[in-house]
């Protein structure tokens, strides 16, 4: 499958990378995509060099988006519109959509999560309208994770909703979580 990762200033970069390489190993096509241009700089100063730039993706081409968290990652993938309208376009079509650590406020502010449970960071369970307190939840095409700590946990939930258990319990095994 065709994965999207946004990647905005601020990105949280054990997520990220987690979530990239997991998703990789699993045999997805993972293209990260950079608000605003192709070198984008993580939380903890890690520089990034995008596949892409955001302005040069077709939504379309894709099936599963993925949006790590992140201080400031998680506002600036808020104030993007683009970023909302794949968000729209997504969930429309009811393709898989995730979201760690403060990313979950993104798509609350999209409304996709109105009649969803989610978890997301500690302390921001206002962010959301069902929050629970789970590491990672799934409800119906939407999977959300908690932050850093959880982020190979929700990589591989995302490879067990897309690839089935067995593939995750292998992948699992191999990482020696």
């Amino acid at each position: 499958m065709k994965i999207l990762v946004p990647l905005a200033e601020g990105f949280e970069e054990i997520e990220t990378m987690s979530i990239v390489d997991v998703l990789r190993r699993a045999g997805h096509d993972v293209t990260l995509a950079g608000i605003p241009g192709s070198i984008i700089t993580g939380s903890r100063g890690v520089k990034v060099l995008a596949d892409k730039m955001l302005k040069d993706i077709n939504e379309n081409e894709f099936d599963v988006l993925v949006l790590p968290g992140g201080y400031p990652g998680y506002v600036n993938l808020g104030k993007s519109q683009r970023i909302s309208e794949i968000i729209r376009n997504f969930n429309e079509k009811e393709k898989t959509i995730a979201a760690i650590c403060a990313a979950p406020s993104v798509l609350a502010k999209t409304g996709v999560l109105d009649n969803k449970k989610a978890t997301i960071y500690l302390g921001m369970e206002k962010e959301i309208p069902w929050p629970r307190g789970d590491r990672v939840v799934v409800d119906g095409n939407i999977i959300t994770g908690q932050g850093p700590g959880a982020a190979i946990e929700f990589a591989l939930k995302i490879v067990e909703v897309l690839d089935g258990k067995e593939k995750a319990e292998k992948l699992k095994r191999e990482l020696v979580c």
